[in-house]
Parts: structure tokens; C-alpha cells; sequence
């Protein structure tokens, strides 16, 4: 394949990676509202760490798992504070 095939199955990727991203938050979201009601708190560092250790077991590269931990916490951060947005309405 040529540079321009790889870049087009990159680009094939980066738009499934950002529905699957926007279907994850949609979950956060509405997880959060359930912890409102519930009078739960948005940060649950052992929820954290099981995703981060389930990630890491289930991982098996090219990505190696210093990247994959650094990823999966850009996520998480990202979908805490959108939680966090959510139920300060």
C-alpha cells in the first residue's frame, strides 16, 4: 500500500475512533445523572484503575503500555469533566 492508501485507512479509523469516543461520553453522561440522583461523586479513582488495568490486560500492541495508560487517562479526564459539565445543569 501506498503512503496515501495507509493515510486514507487512518483517516477510516480516526472516524470510528470518534464515534466510538462520543458513544463512550454519551454513557458518562447519563451514568452521571444517575450518580446525581443518587448523590454519588463524578471521581471513582477504583473505577479508574480497573479500566486502566483491564485496558493493559486486554492490550496486545503495537501499542505499548506506557501509551495505552497515558490514552486511556486523556480519555477518562475527558469524560470526567463532561460529567462533571453535565451535572453541574
Amino acid at each position: 500500500m501506498s503512503i496515501e492508501d495507509w493515510r486514507k485507512r487512518i483517516d477510516e479509523i480516526d472516524r470510528k475512533l470518534l464515534d466510538l469516543l462520543n458513544d463512550r461520553t454519551q454513557c458518562v453522561i447519563e451514568i452521571g445523572r444517575i450518580k446525581k440522583t443518587q448523590n454519588v461523586g463524578v471521581y471513582d479513582p477504583q473505577r479508574e484503575r480497573d479500566i486502566l488495568r483491564r485496558m493493559k490486560a486486554e492490550n496486545h500492541g503495537p501499542l505499548d503500555e506506557e501509551g495505552l495508560q497515558r490514552l486511556f487517562e486523556r480519555v477518562i479526564d475527558e469524560c470526567r469533566r463532561i460529567e462533571r459539565i453535565e451535572s453541574e445543569k
